[in-house]
């Protein structure tokens, strides 16, 4: 018997309900590392499904047609190549269950159900799954390998069973969104199931965007020691072959290279390019259009969107009114031509008029108010979905997350759109995303190297231009003290005086704390976005639009 094992790590992005292409990538994966030498390829959690399949695996052909794909990649292993471990979904009697397979030789050689099913945030398995009891290890060629999937390895009870019934590895397979911070927090839990168990542990990951929810690989491996022994790319389809040694100590994994880890500002820049890119790509849209404004959001989202489709496929309006600026109309051309995309403007003078005059006899003895600033920002949408619909390039939508927080946005205006990059991002960093893409070029960008913006986009007073002399400050507080109490109250959940004594004065934090709750009716209605942090509206918080605490909160 061979103390030797090689594991091949199938970095694989899938698409949810794409089976014949997650199976295609999958067999593409292996016969890869067949040429590689390997024993065993790992795939992500629910490699032929894609993640989170969500509702799909209610219906009773979509689960058939996953099982025909794994007695179908069951029987391929008989030709003396690499076994395979791979995700599905699984029906077994009445319950359904997440499952990883072994395949092997011609056929299944384990079976594993997931014990601990998330239900929490983007998560809500325990709706469609079963749990299944806690696993033993698989044996693979002589190797007892202790296969978890996703949240088996986030609690030790897993783990230590594994452990006690005789693994030699841990080895789970994931599909782990991105948030802010997130890889911090995987490698802290894998350093202590590996100081709880005393075993080496294989984190298999996949990459790429499914609706909000971006994957950002980053597979690894640590050994027993604690030491990183094979750290693979962010937001890149990769695989990595791993060389174990079974010693009198234990497995041992040979080192690797390491892929560096990028900043912070890189990785969200990454999840934003990787969510939009799926996104259209997945779904088929030739392009995406978008209104440029001469302001910094819908700056940083045409850079976005050219480095995530290239140039050829953003299309950028400037839609003037008689409030837009000089420098705007200025500050919009100069990122288009600084990014290469195209550039047109239609004026919504005339709508604007037309409306006027279609609403004066209803509007008569009323006075202009945010009524008509509103009607601007619908014509401007009216518009932007015209062109969508006609060309079918899909509307990207530009607010960012402060904005959306506390309904700063039209519903049906600057609300319109299919999607948004911004959606989960606060007004602060957006400041600190576009000077980092200023000076950096983001690793798989399409989009040009250099300054995509001008600085003046950066560095005037935002405003909507809805009326004369107009900035956000005239409604909103400072969006550093904003966003600050945005972040106590949204991913903190904190009370008032919890957040009056992080240093916010009162009055301030109660007007915040209304806002964000009076606006949960409009977020409702807002298009889907990239997640970013640990709250991201939609999925992970889920607030009722008719809400009478607020009116209690004083």
């Amino acid at each position: 018997m061979s103390d030797t094992l090689k594991i091949a790590i199938a970095q694989i992005n899938t698409q949810v309900g794409a089976i014949d292409k997650n199976v295609a990538a999958i067999r593409a994966a292996r016969m890869r590392a067949a040429e590689m030498g390997a024993d065993l390829v790992v795939t992500p959690e629910l490699s032929i499904s894609g993640y989170p399949p969500e509702d799909l695996v209610l219906k009773p052909a979509f689960i058939a047609a996953c099982e025909a794909a794994v007695a179908m990649l069951a029987a391929e292993t008989a030709d003396g190549g690499p076994g395979l471990i791979i995700g599905t979904p699984w029906r077994d009697g009445e319950a359904l269950y997440n499952a990883a397979f072994v395949l092997d030789g011609g056929r299944i050689v384990a079976r594993r159900k997931k014990h601990e099913l998330p239900n929490y945030g983007v998560f809500d398995e325990k709706r469609v799954f079963a749990p299944g009891p806690a696993p033993g290890p698989v044996v693979f060629r002589g190797f007892r390998l202790g296969l978890m999937i996703c949240e088996d390895w986030w609690f030790p009870d897993v783990a230590e069973t594994l452990r006690e019934s005789g693994a030699e590895m841990l080895l789970s397979i994931n599909g782990s969104p991105f948030e802010d911070g997130k890889q911090a927090r995987r490698i802290t839990l894998a350093v202590a199931r590996v100081v709880e168990t005393g075993l080496p542990y294989m984190f298999t990951a996949m990459t790429g965007g499914q609706d909000e929810i971006v994957f950002d690989g980053a597979s690894f491996v640590l050994n027993a020691d604690r030491s990183l022994a094979v750290q693979m790319p962010f937001f890149e389809e990769a695989m990595a072959l791993t060389v174990w040694s079974r010693r009198p100590d234990g497995m041992v994994c040979a080192a690797h290279d390491l892929s560096p880890e990028p900043a912070r500002l890189a990785l969200v820049y990454g999840a934003m390019m990787t969510g939009l890119r799926d996104y259209v790509n997945k779904n088929g849209f030739p392009g995406v259009v978008l209104g440029l404004s001469g302001g910094i959001d819908s700056a940083i989202s045409a850079a976005v969107a050219a480095d995530a489709l290239g140039a050829a496929r953003v299309r950028a309006v400037m839609l003037p009114s008689p409030y837009t600026s000089a420098h705007s109309l200025e500050d919009a051309a100069a990122c288009a031509e600084r990014l290469g995309i195209s550039y047109e403007t239609i004026p919504i003078s005339g709508a604007m008029a037309a409306f006027d005059a279609a609403l004066a006899p209803a509007f008569a003895g009323r006075a202009a108010d945010i009524t008509e600033e509103n009607i601007q920002s619908r014509a401007r949408g009216l518009i932007l979905m015209a062109l969508s619909n006609k060309t079918g390039d899909m509307l990207l939508t530009t607010g960012n997350k402060s904005e959306m927080s506390v309904g700063y946005s039209t519903l049906y205006g600057d609300m319109c759109g299919g999607y948004s990059v911004l959606k989960d991002v606060y007004k602060t960093m957006v400041f600190a995303l576009c000077r980092w893409r200023n000076e950096h070029l983001p690793a798989g960008a399409l989009g040009p190297a250099g300054p995509v913006m001008p600085e003046r986009v950066i560095a005037k007073p935002p405003s909507a231009e809805l009326k004369p002399n107009q900035t956000d400050q005239d409604s909103l507080p400072p969006y550093d003290m904003l966003d600050g109490i945005l972040g106590h109250l949204i991913e903190g959940e904190a009370g008032i005086d919890e957040v009056v004594a992080a240093g916010f004065a009162r009055e301030t934090v109660l007007r915040v704390w209304h806002m964000l709750d009076r606006a949960e009716y409009k977020r409702r209605q807002a298009p889907p976005g990239v997640k970013i942090t640990a709250r991201a509206f939609g999925r992970d918080r889920r607030y009722p639009m008719t809400n009478g605490f607020t009116r209690l909160v004083r």
